[in-house]
């Protein structure tokens, strides 16, 4: 993976690389990283996997944390494309990062030329029922001490039911407890789930560029619904349903590069 530094004026951005190839822009999710894309790209396509690393993730640097926010990791993220002047351009995400590569399919089309949303968590509406975890823990780690907090955490009802309905889920957010620093964690945690993408299902309706919409069963946090409403509102877009990630984490890599392979094919 090859990194370099996208300076937005005020805070220094990490950019990260797999392959090589046009560009695609591939974002990861909530207290995630520029690794989780990587993971689940296919090399030797013809493309490169392009991840700018959004305020407070991975190696980028955080900025006041009242920033955090889907329409702002968004706009750096045009941002970005601008300054290389590669747009339009194949954009993607996972989960908030399926949420920024919507909001700019929709604000943004000049920019965008087709449409990757892997386990979409929202659609069109703010802190939906489904981050209700997510925001838990937030709470958990802005009241308690952070031994407390995940002791507490792990007891509660929702770890309990995600226990048996989401094991890839609860592993997460159980090492939301141990991403340092802890007060950053929160504050994205608290922020982004209970934001939006800022767009209505009649603008995403209104999309017309090819669309690969990928989910998975089994998975409290993006459910495999969600995933369908948004392909079913997209007239371009085909769904691809594959291995939940709590059941074979390598079976759904493998899943996701199938799905994703075959798509860079079809729109190369």
């Amino acid at each position: 993976m090859q990194r370099e530094i996208f300076n937005t004026g005020k805070l220094r951005l990490s950019v990260a690389q797999t392959g090589t190839g046009k560009p695609f822009i591939f974002q990861h999710g909530l207290c995630g990283a520029a690794g989780q894309p990587a993971q689940v790209f296919p090399q030797d396509t013809g493309w490169a996997c392009m991840t700018l690393e959004c305020r407070g993730h991975g190696m980028s640097e955080s900025g006041d944390p009242a920033a955090f926010s889907i329409a702002q990791f968004a706009e750096d993220v045009a941002a970005f494309i601008n300054a290389l002047n590669i747009g339009p351009v194949l954009l993607g995400g996972i989960s908030m990062g399926a949420a920024i590569a919507l909001h700019l399919a929709v604000k943004r089309p000049e920019l965008v030329s087709g449409l990757v949303v892997a386990r979409p968590a929202w659609i069109d509406q703010p802190a939906p029922e489904n981050l209700a975890p997510n925001r838990e823990v937030a709470q958990f780690l802005a009241e308690y001490e952070p031994g407390e907090a995940l002791s507490l955490f792990e007891s509660s009802p929702i770890a309990q039911r995600l226990r048996k309905g989401g094991p890839d889920n609860l592993a997460s957010l159980l090492g939301f407890f141990q991403r340092f620093p802890l007060s950053e964690t929160q504050a994205l945690l608290s922020a982004i789930a209970s934001d939006g993408p800022g767009i209505s299902s009649d603008e995403i309706a209104n999309l017309s560029c090819p669309t690969l919409v990928i989910g998975t069963a089994r998975d409290v946090i993006h459910p495999l619904a969600m995933a369908e409403e948004v392909a079913s509102l997209i007239p371009r877009a085909r769904f691809v349903e594959i291995t939940p990630k709590g059941d074979d984490a390598e079976r759904y890599q493998a899943d996701f590069q199938t799905a994703l392979r075959q798509f860079l094919k079809e729109i190369d």
